[in-house]
């Protein structure tokens, strides 16, 4: 979640529908990778592949890029990653059906996992990707997937779609002036339309396996990399019952093992399973310190605690809790499902008070009578309640500087545990001290030597700023759930 006035109008709305709203459907543009949380930056200027040939601009794919760069944190800058892509990129296109087609690959500063295409040649794959990948094989199988999108024309199909979209977005648009409403019933159009069709995937994984063997990488890396995806998503799934997103991934993609099964045969069309170069030690070499998740200058979880270096504050949320930062919200979610909350910032006049902004309107049902003034940790603050048809609100607005921020917790059933949880959450919301700002850095992945005597269990312990860390140590490094690690392995782990 990030501050600013262009943010705060994006999170204001009149209405609050549990499902919705609050746990905050996510609209990200719909790559291949997967569908995950938004961190949002200032874009920067570096961080793209430096192609041989020029990719041609058009007015649309200008736009499209700053909209990609705006979502998913800017460009992410490495000069040893920009050096590997680049090389394997040429080799990619050398090999491919079309080596007069230029690409432009842009490293996005998100720790999400994702790749995707524009029509005119223009790739994008987050370092969160780049971060999973174990090797120069498994990236190869991403950049020529992308890469297959762009010669079978489907970027410019998905364009042409995306253009219709548009027209019912104005039409909608124009029936109503509730900016969040608009965009949850636009949601699922959206993402439909934006996404390639299962046919269009199977068809990419099936080209793209094909160029990377003829580039004489391991054709095998696609079906390693799509298992290591899926894995990683199971272990983000796994973390609540309610994950708003996941409905519109699967219905709009193949399920992964069935892209697994699909690579893997197209792989054997081209090699045995320890045929091609994978290039695992080069790839590790340059992957090494990149930034592993979210980005703390524009806020970040650790655990149950959400902290904002640039903003200047923190709080913590209940123990049963599981936090996500998105560029709309912190949203957090209790086992089970049962209980939800929502902070955000929103814009409101210095002149009104917070008890005569939270029975304003923008929110439907709030109790008469409900609204009262506190003082939070030395901070201005009011609370109301709410009810909805399935769900229980309590709000709370405090003024911290120039903002105004807003937590807001629905539970199924009001109980004594849903207003102590909203209570103490509320209530640990504080200034982060000068050593807190200059100690929050970003965690990184480290490349080390396996030792005589390290297990899996051992190295995971090593680990910082990540739950499950023995599966995530897994998962990162393509280890499956019986594998053990060998002495002079190369492995990755995330450090702070």
């Amino acid at each position: 979640m990030a501050g600013g006035a262009g943010r705060r109008d994006r999170v204001r709305g009149r209405r609050l529908w549990a499902a919705g709203l609050l746990l905050g459907a996510v609209l990200a543009l719909s790559g291949c990778g997967g569908i995950d949380r938004f961190t949002t930056a200032a874009p920067s200027a570096g961080g793209s592949a430096k192609p041989a040939r020029t990719v041609v601009q058009t007015p649309a794919a200008e736009r499209e890029h700053e909209r990609i760069l705006s979502s998913y944190g800017g460009a992410y800058d490495d000069p040893r990653l920009e050096a590997l892509i680049g090389k394997t990129v040429d080799r990619l296109v050398a090999a491919s059906d079309r080596p007069d087609q230029a690409y432009k690959v842009t490293i996005l500063n998100s720790g999400a996992v994702n790749a995707f295409a524009l029509p005119t040649g223009q790739l994008y794959v987050t370092r969160g990707l780049i971060a999973l990948a174990s090797d120069t094989s498994e990236l190869s199988s991403v950049l020529s997937h992308e890469m297959a999108h762009v010669l079978a024309k489907h970027a410019s199909i998905r364009e042409d779609q995306a253009r219709q979209a548009a027209v019912v977005t104005r039409v909608v648009t124009d029936m109503g002036n509730d900016p969040d409403l608009t965009a949850l019933a636009l949601a699922k159009t959206k993402l439909t339309m934006a996404s390639f069709s299962r046919a269009q995937e199977f068809e990419a994984d099936g080209i793209g396996v094909g160029i990377s063997a003829r580039a004489r990488f391991d054709p095998y890396g696609a079906a390693r990399f799509l298992t290591a995806m899926e894995r990683n998503a199971a272990l983000k799934a796994g973390k609540t019952s309610l994950d708003p997103r996941a409905q519109d991934f699967l219905s709009s993609h193949p399920a992964t093992p069935e892209r697994v099964q699909n690579a893997q045969a197209s792989a054997r069309q081209f090699s045995s399973p320890e045929g091609g170069e994978r290039d695992r030690e080069t790839y590790l070499a340059a992957i090494d310190n990149i930034v592993y998740g979210e980005d703390p200058s524009e806020g970040f979880v650790r655990g149950r605690r959400f902290l904002h270096p640039k903003l200047g504050f923190t709080f913590a949320a209940p123990e049963t809790f599981t936090l996500d930062n998105t560029a709309q919200a912190v949203i957090g979610v209790r086992e089970g499902g049962t209980q939800a909350m929502r902070f955000d910032v929103v814009r409101v006049p210095s002149e009104q008070t917070l008890s005569d902004y939270l029975n304003s309107g923008w929110m439907e049902n709030v109790e008469k009578g409900s609204a009262e003034e506190l003082t939070i940790n030395g901070f201005p603050a009011a609370s109301a309640t709410a009810r909805g048809d399935q769900w229980q609100f309590k709000v709370y607005a405090l003024r911290f500087g120039s903002d105004v921020y807003r937590f807001i917790f629905a539970s199924k059933q009001k109980t004594t545990e849903s207003d102590r949880n909203a209570r103490e959450t509320v209530g640990s919301f504080r200034r982060l001290t000068l050593e807190e700002i200059q100690a929050a850095r970003p965690l990184r992945i480290k490349v080390i030597t396996v030792q005589p005597g390290d297990t899996v269990e051992s190295l995971a312990h090593r680990m910082s700023g990540v739950d499950r860390p023995a599966q995530r140590f897994r998962i990162l490094n393509g280890l499956d759930a019986h594998a053990q690690v060998k002495a002079r392995d190369r492995v990755k782990i995330v450090v702070d």
